[in-house]
């Protein structure tokens, strides 16, 4: 009996001290709830200017993030942009019968300049008010490529291009200020750019000219050449094409 006892005994304390040594299943739930914030801000991660309405509209986008709370105006001023999220996470416990647990958590996400790559978000209270709704981005306006075709001027062989008139017939297609335009000369050629701001991560919307003696060109580079980084969109393709990509 006294073996028993004892046998007991010890079986009770084992899993007293391994009830203070591992985490609880609710413990492991919210790891798993941070993980998704942490794994959201990986997602919100850039050094692109955005606004909070840019920022909270990519936080709403990504799965299983409710958005609950924007503080700050830019990421680029002051401390940048704080990003209230909402997220659940779940875990199983042990035992002799396993239950699953499943917990929603909020968590505070920075995004700024300043931001660390995998940086962990901080643990806070829900806001009382349901998730923040975002209206859809705006539609990019359509770039005029034919407009831009017919309105540039023709310069005859062995004749000589005015960039004033090339920046006048631009100046004539009334083009609304999403569309950002760049002209230069270079060898006696004028280069034409005409690029809507791109999202920092998908291909860029531009068209390219080049006005010369004996032909005007206008194009759009390929898809390759308009992913950010790779300067595509640039008065300087326009003027020195980059070759095409095999």
């Amino acid at each position: 009996m006294t073996r028993r006892l004892l046998l007991l005994a010890s079986l009770l304390l084992l899993l007293t001290v391994g009830c203070g040594v591992l985490p609880s299943t609710e413990d492991e739930a919210t790891d798993a709830a941070r993980e998704v914030a942490r794994k959201a801000g990986q997602v919100l991660y850039s050094q692109r200017p955005r606004t909070a309405e840019e920022v909270g509209r990519s936080a709403a986008g990504i799965n299983g993030v409710e958005v609950l709370r924007l503080t700050g105006t830019s990421t680029h001023d002051g401390d940048g942009i704080d990003v209230v999220v909402r997220t659940s996470g779940s875990a199983t416990g042990g035992g002799f019968a396993p239950k699953q647990v499943t917990v929603r958590r909020c968590f505070a996400v920075r995004v700024s300049p300043t931001s660390e790559w995998r940086e962990d978000p901080r643990d806070v209270d829900c806001p009382d008010n349901p998730p923040l709704a975002f209206a859809p981005p705006p539609e990019p306006p359509r770039l005029p490529y034919e407009e831009l075709r017919a309105g540039l001027p023709r310069v005859p062989e062995g004749g000589q291009v005015d960039e004033a008139e090339v920046r006048r017939a631009l100046a004539a297609l009334d083009l609304p200020p999403a569309i950002r335009t760049e002209v230069k000369s270079d060898g006696g050629r004028v280069g034409v750019l005409l690029v809507v701001k791109g999202n920092g991560s998908d291909p860029q919307d531009c068209l390219l000219a080049r006005v010369s003696p004996g032909v005007t060109d206008v194009w759009a580079p390929t898809r390759m050449q308009r992913m950010p980084g790779e300067g595509g969109c640039t008065v300087n393709n326009a003027l020195h094409p980059q070759p095409a990509p095999h």
